[in-house]
């Protein structure tokens, strides 16, 4: 029987699959479809590390790494929530919660000395930061706005924020002595195996990665970002965020780019916060406290030293004499430099510029914002963006156009797979790439403190992405921009690299261009403005950066994007939108029975599923499940039944009852599949009678707390309990199955 593997994630996506995924199976079982579960949550993925090491009846199979081999198959249909990509911190804390569940894990070694700790330290790093996607896709990315969803938006457009002309937000980033400016690129020839290593002045060879295999015709970069000269732009920034009286915000990716973001996080910790570390910067030090874990578990770790309250009260004078800082989370006193996974570049940016450029203060306040975004690399497009809107005002989403993303990500490609290959450098001296045959093909001097990384990008994904990019660009009828930027080494290659596979393929009458990503972000913007729509095709950084900003703009949320990945070997990857897992939804289901988790994106995600899986395994009953969705999707749209804002209005479960209905409605009244009309006639008229009474039911449960046992690992049964509270609902759907 084909069959669909649909992730088990975490936080609000996971609460979300409880009361989603017994629909789902339901319907899919009435086209000879089996509809699976694999376990990637970030508790999951903990558990599988240290399987060999837990009791035999707590042992969980490894189903990333399992998914990953599946994922090179022509079978392959998975269905990809969001899960939660972890900063170190929230590793503590899922660790924490499974040790309190009986789990006997070891603690998180921050200084690992023995052999076990070091065994530790490298389970714990395979699972923290961005571990499943690199994993997963092992194609390229195809992101868009469904056209329900844009029309939908255009009829119901989203607030945007108000621009001034005389707005003070602006971009500040470093243009020098960063990866954008060091970068080194070089082009493979033939299948080799490198090794990097770091010379220290005095001759002294420190191997730092022993085998890095690669294939004829990759494209390898090593860059390095210099710590004196960061630790001189974030003192200046902090200074002129004062001066301006602007609000103080970082913009980083501390959990894909999991090695190098939370070391700059920290860097922007001491630079805040200067005169305080001066002062208790080597006790801190000596009690293990780190500057890149933020304030939150800085402020958590001091009421256990004896001198806490006097340290917290430097701190707390520090925020009072310094510029106003962004706010995660102004009403419980969350700043921007709390929690290195709080301030997530591609959702907090965005979210900014829609905002008429405008983050929260400490007061509650909004004002303008000193968004500070140390590397260079695609810095300039948030300003583009920025500099647009002070000149013409907010983008009206009832009238401007799309920009969908074809993206580079295929086997690891670019930054987003330098985790391996990235080091915060020891000792002064110079690091370099060396081949089998002892040649130094890239080669750095590097100072103690410096972050330098190396990333690949294999020939394959390349020639793969500009085959999507002519696709795509040929079935829309859209001018697709490749951003690259000349002055980057490794996008001189990929420019190359382009513009000799474009001819493999048939472009004749479309509009492909190639510009830097400054002048393709203006363009783009240009273009929404007059409601065109243009593709961009971009590296893998980009094209998580590019499939929220635009987005949040157009639709209010990248949640509402269509994401699929055509796999390499002719599987299909379905992603459920961008937009992150919303661990504050989850708070407040506990708390209040609620959960405003909109599952649109596994709406969309599943019809796109069914339709891959009707083409390959023949099965055109899958085909007419896909349309019905789509117009249940529709429907959910069209008369509101998405989940609300607040209090005393649907939630995602009472979506759920209304997609169900609404797609078994369809299901009865479609042509296409006489059989399956049949089996849904009598679950339509069941569900159509019931479906009002049972979310008004939900509706009245709501403001009063509920226990699901867990936070990364919840109780089945509780959750489970929690999300299908609705037994006459779920006696219909069982009945089907």
């Amino acid at each position: 029987m084909p069959t669909i593997i649909y992730t088990h994630t975490d936080e609000a996506p996971m609460l979300a699959t409880h009361s989603l995924l017994p629909i789902v199976k339901a319907f899919a079982a009435t086209a000879d479809v089996q509809v699976e579960t694999r376990d990637i949550s970030l508790a999951g993925r903990i558990l599988a590390a240290f399987s060999d090491l837990l009791p035999e009846d707590q042992r969980v199979n490894d189903a990333l790494s399992e998914l990953g081999a599946l994922a090179k198959t022509p079978e392959a249909n998975i269905i990809k929530l969001p899960n939660i990509s972890a900063s170190i911190p929230q590793l503590k804390a899922a660790i924490a919660e499974l040790q309190a569940q009986g789990f006997a894990l070891p603690d998180y070694p921050d200084a690992p000395t023995t052999p076990e700790e070091n065994d530790a330290r490298a389970r714990y790093d395979a699972v923290k930061g961005s571990a499943v996607n690199p994993v997963l896709r092992e194609g390229n990315s195809d992101r868009r706005a469904p056209v329900a969803v844009k029309n939908y938006v255009r009829k119901h457009p989203h607030r945007m924020g108000q621009w001034s002309a005389d707005s003070k937000t602006r971009v500040a980033t470093m243009g020098e002595a960063d990866f954008a400016t060091n970068e080194k690129s070089v082009v493979i020839d033939g299948d080799d195996d490198l090794t990097i290593k770091l010379v220290d002045t005095n001759g002294k060879e420190t191997v730092l990665k022993a085998s890095l295999p690669v294939s004829d015709r990759e494209v390898i970069d090593a860059t390095v970002l210099s710590a004196a000269a960061l630790d001189t732009f974030l003192t200046r920034q902090v200074q002129a965020a004062k001066a301006e009286d602007v609000l103080f915000s970082v913009h980083l990716k501390a959990t894909m780019m999991k090695v190098s973001d939370p070391i700059i996080f920290g860097h922007v910790v001491r630079a805040y916060f200067a005169d305080v570390f001066a002062t208790y910067g080597e006790q801190l030090r000596a009690a293990g406290i780190s500057a890149n874990d933020g304030l939150g578990t800085i402020f958590a770790e001091l009421e256990k030293l004896d001198n806490g309250a006097e340290i917290r009260a430097a701190f707390d004078q520090a925020l009072q004499d310094g510029p106003r800082l962004a706010m995660v989370d102004s009403d419980r006193g969350i700043t921007n430099l709390h929690v290195p996974s709080d301030v997530i570049i591609d959702a907090s940016m965005p979210a900014m510029i829609r905002n008429g450029g405008h983050m929260w203060g400490p007061r509650g306040e909004e004002d303008d914002t000193l968004a500070v975004i140390p590397d260079s690399s695609y810095a300039g497009v948030y300003q583009a963006v920025i500099e647009d809107c002070q000149t013409h005002g907010a983008l009206d989403p009832t009238t401007i156009g799309t920009v969908p993303n074809v993206g580079l990500m295929a086997q690891k490609a670019e930054e987003y797979g330098s985790h391996d290959k990235t080091f915060e450098i020891p000792t002064a001296g110079r690091v370099q790439v060396v081949n089998q045959a002892g040649e130094v093909l890239l080669e750095h001097e590097v100072a103690a403190g410096d972050i330098w990384r190396a990333c690949q990008t294999k020939d394959a994904p390349i020639r793969d992405w500009v085959k999507l990019a002519v696709t795509r660009a040929r079935i829309s009828e859209t001018p697709a921009v490749f951003w690259l930027d000349e002055r980057r080494a490794h996008d001189r290659i990929l420019r190359e690299k382009v513009e000799a596979y474009l001819p493999e393929h048939d472009t004749d009458g479309l509009d492909i261009r190639i510009l830097n990503p400054v002048e393709a972000a203006k363009l783009s913007v240009q273009r929404m403005r007059a409601g065109k729509d243009t593709i961009s095709v971009t590296g893998n950084v980009l094209r998580d950066y590019n499939t929220d900003l635009f987005p949040i703009l157009e639709l209010g949320t990248s949640a509402k994007m269509l994401s699929v990945v055509p796999l390499m070997n002719g599987g299909g990857l379905f992603e459920t939108g961008a937009g992150g897992s919303a661990p504050k939804h989850v708070q407040q289901l506990i708390n209040d029975n609620y959960l405003r988790w909109d599952s649109l994106g596994e709406f969309l995600a599943l019809a796109e599923s069914l339709r891959h899986l009707a083409r390959s395994s023949d099965n055109p009953r899958a085909n007419v499940l896909a349309a019905a969705l789509d117009a249940a999707t529709e429907r959910v749209l069209n008369e509101g039944k998405s989940p609300a804002r607040r209090l005393g209005q649907i939630d995602n479960r009472g979506s759920h009852l209304y997609l169900a209905a609404y797609w078994a409605e369809a299901l009865a009244r479609q042509e296409a599949d006489a059989k399956l009309a049949q089996t849904f006639s009598p679950v339509a008229a069941k569900l159509a009678d019931l479906v009002d009474d049972a979310n008004a039911e939900l509706i009245a449960q709501q403001g009063q707390a509920v226990d699901i046992g867990g936070y990364y690992r919840p109780d089945a049964e509780k959750t489970t309990a929690v999300m299908r509270p609705e037994s006459a609902f779920n006696a219909v759907i069982d009945a089907l199955k």
